[in-house]
C-alpha cells in the first residue's frame, strides 16, 4: 500500500483514530489475524461466529468499528471504509483498469491477462467482492501502471459499487450463464448486473464483449465507449485447432488479419475463448499480438480447475474442485469425453453438489446429470444431497458424502481410467482427489506439465 499515517486513513475514511495517529502503514491490508502483514492494516470484522476486533495482538494497525488493543481507525462501517481507502488510493496512483466480469471462466482469464501483462498488479485467487476488489487495490504501489480486476456480481447493484472504487478503461463481459442464478432469480437479472460493469466505462474507454453470446453483445448499448469482440464470430478469434492427449489446445489466434501460433498448457477446448478474452484485453492495453500468442503459452495450470493430476500406476484425475455451475460442468464433462477417447479405460464423473442455484437446484442438478447421460460418462458418482437428482437423471451411484465417495470409489477404480472430480468449493472434493491419489500411491503422485 502506499505509506499513509493513521491520521490521514482516518480523514479518508470518515473515522477517529485511537491511539498513534502518526503511525505509518505501508504493508498490506488484510484480513486474515492469523497472518499478520508487517506494518500493514488488518480490517476486524464481526462475523457470525467470531469477530476479528477481539483478535488484533501483533497487528500493526487496525480498521475497525470499536477500539483494539493494537492503534485503530475506528468507523462506522469497515466494508464501506475500506472501499473509500481503496478508492483514495487508485485515484492517487492512478493506474489504468483492466477489469473482468463472468459467470464461469473469469478467474481462469484473468490469470491469462495477468501472464499478458507484464508488472500488473492483478486480483489473487477469485477475491472478486466487495472485500477483495478493495484489498487488491490497497496492493497498489506508487509505480504501479496497470491493475487487472476480477469482479463478481452477486446481486444487482454490485459491479456499481465495485466500479465506484476503481472505475475501469478497459471493461470485459465473458458471458452470462447460471452461476449464482438462486441470488439473482434468473438469467436476465443476472446479464442487467453484468452489464453494469460496460456502464462504468468513459468514453475514451473499451469494452470487450463476447460476440458468441447474445446476451453480452447486447449490452454493447449499455455504453458510450467502443466495442472490440472476442470469439469465433469476433474480433479477436482463433482457428485451426488442434487437442492432444490431455485435451490442450493449439492454435492460430487472429486479429486484423494477423495470425499467430499458441500451445495452451491447460486442459479443455472453451480454453480457447479464456485465452482469447485475454488476448483482446491485452491487447487493447498496447500489447502486441506476437507477444500475446507466445505468452499465452507459457500460462501454466491453475490448481483445481480442471488441472491433470496422475497416480504413479496410471489412474488419470482431472480436479476439477474449485466450483461448480451448470456451465462449468458442461465444459468439464466435454474435457473428459475429450481426453478418454484417447485412453482405454473408462470415464468416471464425481459431480458434488453445486451451490447457489436457489430453487434452479433441482432442474440445475438434473441438468447435468442428463449432461453425463449425453457425453456417455460410464460411470456417474454423485455426491451429497444435492447432487441426488444427477445420479437419478443419469442412472448413476448416489453417495451421502465425500468419505463414502471415496471408499466407493476405491473399491471401483481400474488403473486405466480417467476420473473428473468437480463440485461447489462448499463440497471440499479437493480432499477426494488426494484420497483418491493416496490410495493408488501413497508418496507417487505429480501434476502433469507441458514438457
Amino acid at each position: 500500500m502506499i505509506p499513509m499515517t493513521l491520521g490521514e486513513i482516518a480523514r479518508i475514511c470518515d473515522g477517529s483514530v485511537h491511539g498513534d495517529p502518526d503511525r505509518v502503514v505501508e504493508g498490506e491490508a488484510y484480513l486474515d489475524n492469523r497472518r499478520p502483514v508487517p506494518r500493514g492494516l488488518f480490517v476486524a470484522l464481526r462475523g457470525t461466529h467470531s469477530d476479528g476486533h477481539d483478535h488484533t495482538p501483533g497487528a500493526h494497525a487496525v480498521l475497525g468499528s470499536r477500539p483494539t488493543e493494537a492503534p485503530t481507525v475506528v468507523v462506522a462501517d469497515p466494508v464501506v471504509a475500506l472501499g473509500a481507502l481503496a478508492r483514495h488510493v487508485v485515484r492517487e496512483v492512478r493506474p489504468r483498469v483492466i477489469a473482468l466480469t463472468g459467470s464461469h471462466g473469469e478467474t481462469g482469464t484473468k490469470d491469462y491477462l495477468a501472464a499478458l501483462l507484464p508488472g500488473a498488479l492483478a486480483t489473487a485467487g477469485n477475491l472478486n467482492n466487495e472485500l477483495g476488489v478493495p484489498l487488491t487495490c490497497l496492493r497498489l504501489r506508487p509505480d504501479t501502471s496497470r491493475l487487472v480486476l476480477e469482479m463478481g456480481a452477486r446481486g444487482v447493484g454490485q459491479l456499481s459499487w465495485l466500479t465506484s472504487i476503481a472505475r475501469p478503461d478497459i471493461a470485459a463481459v465473458l458471458n452470462v450463464g447460471s452461476a449464482h442464478i438462486g441470488r439473482f432469480g434468473s438469467a436476465q437479472l443476472i446479464g442487467q448486473a453484468k452489464g453494469e460493469l460496460v456502464e462504468a466505462l468513459p468514453a475514451d474507454g473499451l469494452a470487450v464483449l463476447n460476440a458468441d453470446d447474445p446476451r453480452v453483445m447486447g449490452m454493447a448499448w449499455r455504453t458510450l465507449a467502443p466495442v472490440r469482440t472476442f470469439g469465433r464470430r469476433g474480433e479477436v478469434s482463433w482457428r485451426r485447432v488442434s487437442l492432444d492427449d490431455l485435451d490442450r489446445p493449439s492454435f492460430e489466434l487472429g486479429f486484423r488479419d494477423e495470425w499467430h501460433p499458441v500451445t495452451l498448457r491447460r486442459s479443455g477446448e472453451h480454453q480457447i475463448r479464456n485465452a482469447a478474452a485475454a488476448a483482446a484485453m491485452a491487447l487493447a492495453a498496447g500489447e502486441s499480438l506476437p507477444d500475446v500468442a507466445s505468452r499465452l503459452s507459457e500460462v501454466g495450470p491453475t490448481p483445481h480447475r480442471l488441472q491433470p493430476r496422475e497416480g504413479a500406476d496410471g489412474l488419470l484425475v482431472l480436479d476439477d474442485t474449485y466450483n461448480s455451475n451448470p456451465d462449468a460442468a458442461l465444459a468439464a464433462l466435454a474435457c473428459l469425453d475429450a481426453i478418454g477417447r484417447r485412453r482405454s479405460g473408462r470415464t468416471v464423473a464425481v459431480l458434488g453438489e453445486m451451490r447457489e442455484l436457489g430453487p434452479h437446484s433441482v432442474s440445475s442438478h438434473r441438468h447435468v446429470g442428463a449432461l453425463a447421460r449425453v457425453f456417455g460418462v460410464d460411470v456417474v458418482v454423485a455426491v451429497g444431497a444435492g447432487a441426488a437428482e444427477v445420479a437419478a437423471e443419469s442412472g448413476g451411484v448416489h453417495l451421502a458424502d465425500r468419505d463414502a465417495a471415496l471408499g466407493w470409489l476405491r473399491g471401483e477404480l481400474r488403473p486405466d481410467d480417467v476420473v473428473l472430480v468437480k463440485g461447489s468449493r462448499a463440497a471440499s472434493l479437493d480432499l477426494l482427489v488426494e484420497g483418491l491419489l493416496d490410495g493408488v500411491v501413497p508418496s507417487a503422485r505429480r501434476v502433469i506439465a507441458r514438457g
